[in-house]
């Protein structure tokens, strides 16, 4: 199964640049957030022997540790982050539907979990149905998908970094290095329609208005 080599994004940017700053940190402490999505996730994959888990965040040590132990999984990080701010600073997002999907294994259904966290808040159309189609080509049947989504537009929002907590519900919000970018809505027909093969198997509206969304694929 070949990945995308993470060391690649160490080059520089195009002559295109926008001069854009990164997106400032907030404020305060980092919050700590109660998921009912994460627990079902888990639960869906622990049915599976040595299951292979596609990440689209960054490589966090106590998550690679969490699912380890929880899992017995293989895990490949790809930080889509980190292509979103590239591509941004180069003022060419108009690739970004050709460059994501290059951090999808070739073989069809050959993964078993997804971590999407909110990868697809910062995705225009094009580029969010080209991923979504790429996340539907490589799960394994019985496979999960993991998501969050937002429910109203940010003009301008910093990257995210989910920490899993020793308490499996719970995860740190952290920043993220890197411009961030506004975040776009999709209605629930929107992702159902985009997801075309899988279906919802679980649905949450969090109190900070976040949609946790667990898609899975029939046995």
């Amino acid at each position: 199964m070949a990945f995308s080599d993470l060391l690649k994004f160490g080059k520089k940017s195009d002559q295109r640049g926008t001069g854009v700053a990164d997106a400032p940190a907030p404020r305060g402490p980092d919050p700590v957030v109660v998921s009912k999505a994460l627990p079902k996730f888990v639960a869906a994959l622990s049915q599976k022997s040595s299951p292979v888990l596609l990440d689209f965040g960054p490589v966090i040590g106590s998550n690679v540790a969490f699912f380890g132990e929880q899992l017995g999984c293989k895990l490949f990080i790809e930080d889509l982050a980190v292509e979103l701010d590239r591509h941004t600073k180069a003022d060419t997002r108009e690739h970004l539907p050709q460059a994501l999907v290059k951090h999808f294994p070739k073989d069809d259904q050959s993964v078993d979990g997804i971590l999407c966290w909110d990868v697809f808040d910062f995705l225009e159309k094009p580029a969010a149905t080209a991923v979504a189609r790429e996340i539907v080509r490589v799960l394994k049947p019985g496979g999960a998908v993991m998501g969050f989504f937002c429910t109203s537009v940010v003009e301008r929002s910093p990257f995210t970094k989910f920490e899993i907590l020793q308490e499996q519900s719970s995860m740190r919000h952290r920043h993220h290095p890197g411009v961030g970018g506004q975040k776009f809505v999709l209605q629930n027909r929107d992702i159902i329609k985009m997801f075309e093969g899988l279906f919802v198997s679980d649905s949450f509206l969090l109190k900070s208005n976040t949609r946790e969304i667990l898609l899975r694929r029939r046995s």
